[in-house]
C-alpha cells in the first residue's frame, strides 16, 4: 500500500534511475517517472507491480518545456522526493564533437537539471519538507580527457549540490549528491565509448549504486561515493595534481584503449 507521498525520478527508464524508482515504489511512494524515450512506459509497468500509483512521462529534460511538462504532470501534488538522475554522456575528443551533441549534454545535465531542482526546491522550502538526490559522479573530481564536457557537467552538479544543501540547511529540505563511478548501464554505449578501457572494464552494479544513494538520501547525508574503489579514487583525486588526473583519465577514456580494440 502506498504512503500517499510522491517521488519524481528522472532518467528512470534504465540504469540507476530505473533502480531508484524501484526502491521508491517498494517503499510505498507514488511515482512520477520520466525519460526521453518510449522505454519509460515499459519501466512504469514494472514499477506498478509494487502496488503504487505510477505516472510515466516521455519528455526531453534538456529543455525547459520538457521539465515544465514533468512538473505539470504532478497535478499540484507536493513532491516529497526528487531523484534528479537524468544525464547524458559523450565520449571522444572535444574538438571532434558536433556542437549539437556537446550542447545537449550541458542542456540535460546542467541547465535542465538546475531548472527542475529550482522549481521543486522552491515548493519544498515553502512547506518546510522534502528530500533531493542529485546523481553527480566521481568523474566530477577529475579533468575528463576524452570526456571533457561530461566531466565538467558532473563537477558542476557535485559543487551545486553542496552549495544548495547549505542554503537549505535550516529549511527542512535535504540535498544529497550520489557520486558513483563507472556503473553497468547503457551510458557507455550511448556515449560511444565501447572502444575505451573504461567502457569495457567491469563496472559497479546499478542496483547497488541506487541503494547506496537511497540510503544516503533517507539519512540526510550530504554525499555518498558508492563503492570502496571509488571512495579510494575520490580520495586520491583530492591530493593529485590536475595534470596527472587528466593523463590518467586519458588512459581510461581515449578511443582505442580497450583491450580488445
Amino acid at each position: 500500500m502506498g504512503n500517499g507521498k510522491l517521488a519524481i525520478v528522472t532518467g528512470a527508464s534504465t540504469g540507476i534511475g530505473f533502480e531508484l524508482a524501484h526502491i521508491a515504489a517498494q517503499e510505498g511512494y507514488d511515482l512520477l517517472v520520466v525519460a526521453d524515450e518510449p522505454l519509460i512506459e515499459g519501466a512504469a509497468a514494472d514499477f506498478r507491480t509494487h502496488g503504487t500509483e505510477v505516472t510515466a512521462i516521455e519528455a526531453d529534460l534538456a529543455t525547459f518545456e520538457g521539465n515544465d511538462r514533468l512538473i505539470e504532470a504532478a497535478n499540484g501534488r507536493p513532491v516529497e522526493l526528487l531523484l534528479a538522475n537524468a544525464g547524458r554522456g559523450l565520449g571522444r575528443a572535444f574538438v571532434e564533437q558536433d556542437v549539437a551533441d556537446w550542447r545537449r549534454v550541458i542542456d540535460t545535465n546542467v541547465t535542465g537539471t538546475t531548472y527542475l531542482i529550482q522549481k521543486v526546491a522552491r515548493d519544498m522550502q515553502a512547506r518546510g519538507s522534502g528530500r533531493i538526490l542529485i546523481t553527480g559522479s566521481i568523474a566530477g573530481l577529475m579533468p575528463g580527457s576524452f570526456q571533457a564536457v561530461y566531466n565538467g557537467t558532473k563537477a558542476y552538479l557535485d559543487s551545486f549540490s553542496y552549495a544548495l544543501r547549505e542554503e537549505l540547511r535550516e529549511s527542512g529540505v535535504t540535498v544529497t549528491v550520489l557520486m558513483p563511478g563507472a556503473t553497468e548501464t547503457e551510458f557507455f554505449d550511448r556515449a560511444d565509448m565501447l572502444d575505451t578501457k573504461v567502457g569495457t572494464q567491469e563496472k559497479d552494479d546499478a542496483a547497488k549504486v541506487a541503494q547506496d544513494g537511497w540510503d544516503a538520501l533517507m539519512s540526510g547525508a550530504g554525499h555518498i561515493v558508492s563503492g570502496w574503489q571509488n571512495k579510494l579514487q575520490a580520495a586520491i583525486s583530492h591530493v593529485t595534481p590536475d595534470s596527472l588526473l587528466a593523463k590518467k583519465h586519458r588512459d581510461m577514456a581515449e578511443p582505442g584503449t580497450a583491450e580488445n580494440a
